[in-house]
């Protein structure tokens, strides 16, 4: 793993719906910016959120990465599948920070009143870019742990 002071970062972004999910990429990356500014984020496209989980678990094991990031919009279809989509890629990000030690975050959301009009992707493209700076803000808090606990005081992220 790199030192915390200058943080490799993984973000992953779900196709489905990009015009959606990309907002959360760009929040995380101005805010990190701010928060993190010698981190170095790396950006990788899947499919679509069940495909997340074992891409961050190949890119942690790696060992070039502080931390990853998953974003991903998961919406109703109509045949109650998000559920079970959902459930299992926040499971899978989970399990992989627990498997491998490096710590996943998930910026997937998952409404259940979705519909492709322009008020409500208007209000999810704005809440993403929320959702993202959040990210930013735990991978600054989480990295600043992570190095109190190495014991390299000078090392956690302000």
């Amino acid at each position: 793993m790199t030192k915390t002071t200058n943080p490799r970062i993984a973000f992953i972004k779900a196709r489905w719906h990009a015009d959606i999910v990309d907002r959360a990429h760009e929040g995380f990356t101005d805010e990190a910016t701010r928060l993190i500014p010698a981190a170095q984020i790396d950006v990788f496209d899947v499919p679509g959120a069940f495909e997340m989980p074992l891409l961050a678990k190949k890119l942690a094991q790696t060992g070039r990465y502080d931390a990853v990031v998953a974003a991903a919009f998961v919406v109703d279809g109509g045949i109650y599948r998000h559920d079970f989509v959902a459930g299992a890629v926040v499971t899978g990000l989970m399990n992989v920070g627990l498997e491998t030690g490096v710590p996943c975050f998930s910026v997937s959301l998952t409404p259940h009143n979705y519909q492709e009009v322009d008020v409500m992707t208007a209000f999810f493209r704005d809440h993403f870019v929320k959702k993202g700076r959040e990210a930013a803000e735990a991978v600054r808090q989480i990295l600043s742990l992570d190095a109190q606990l190495a014991g390299d005081e000078r090392a956690a992220v302000a």
